[in-house]
């Protein structure tokens, strides 16, 4: 799981890379015969009976950074991943942080290039707001009306859906399966599991090759306890 990718040095949240330490990441998978891909080729590829050294490769919100730091260096090593977006905010900023820094998020123009370059493009929510706390028609709009209006602007199905700030309960879950989506991205779903609560593993500044290494090996001890399936019937 990435957000921006840039300059580091305001960066409260700790969600940004800079493009040295995303290019050394990058050539740690490829050394160690890892491909990224976008999360909905992983899933059709494990549905299939393969995916070994598949890694599903995530970008949230959707900065305008995607597209002149990140994806040159992903199409160096040859690999995909997928941009999650919120088209509420189409060539908006990202105002949800109260904390800063302001940064530009993509315009329908910029989404498209990204999804011509061979990146998924799925939903991050029309606005990014919780949506635990909202009521079943906001709940409506951010989930069906996000995956339309997506799917209008590129021309192609959206199969994909990422919680903003992570937060995912059953209520949620099951709206977006109702919406149409394949699947969604949390960060730690709790007791959930199933297509609908995809745990991810955030990767920052900090990761080095050795912590990239030590939190692939540590990652699948987080998902061991038993859970509840999400969006039930």
């Amino acid at each position: 799981m990435y957000h921006s990718v840039g300059s580091c040095a305001d960066d409260p949240y700790r969600i940004t890379v800079s493009p040295d330490r995303l290019a050394e990441q990058l050539r740690w998978m490829r050394r160690n015969r890892l491909r990224g891909v976008g999360v909905g080729e992983l899933l059709a590829a494990r549905a299939a009976g393969g995916g070994r050294g598949l890694v599903g490769l995530t970008f949230d919100d959707g900065y305008t950074d995607f597209l002149s730091h990140a994806l040159p260096l992903l199409r160096r090593c040859g690999f995909r991943a997928t941009v999650f977006v919120l088209p509420g905010r189409l060539g908006g900023v990202n105002e949800w942080d109260p904390l800063g820094p302001r940064k530009p998020l993509l315009t329908a123009e910029g989404i498209r290039e990204a999804h011509a370059a061979g990146m998924e493009i799925a939903s991050h929510g029309l606005t990014h707001i919780d949506l635990t706390g909202c009521d079943e028609q906001l709940l409506r709009a951010e989930t069906v009306g996000s995956r339309t209006l997506l799917s209008e602007l590129v021309r192609a199905e959206v199969s994909g859906f990422c919680y903003p700030y992570g937060t995912v309960d059953a209520r949620v879950a099951a709206a977006v399966r109702r919406a149409g989506y394949r699947y969604a991205c949390a960060i730690d779903p709790g007791r959930l599991s199933g297509p609908f609560a995809l745990p991810r593993l955030h990767i920052g500044q900090q990761d080095t090759p050795l912590r990239m290494a030590l939190k692939r090996r540590l990652h699948p001890l987080r998902r061991r306890a038993p859970r509840e399936e999400a969006a039930p019937v």
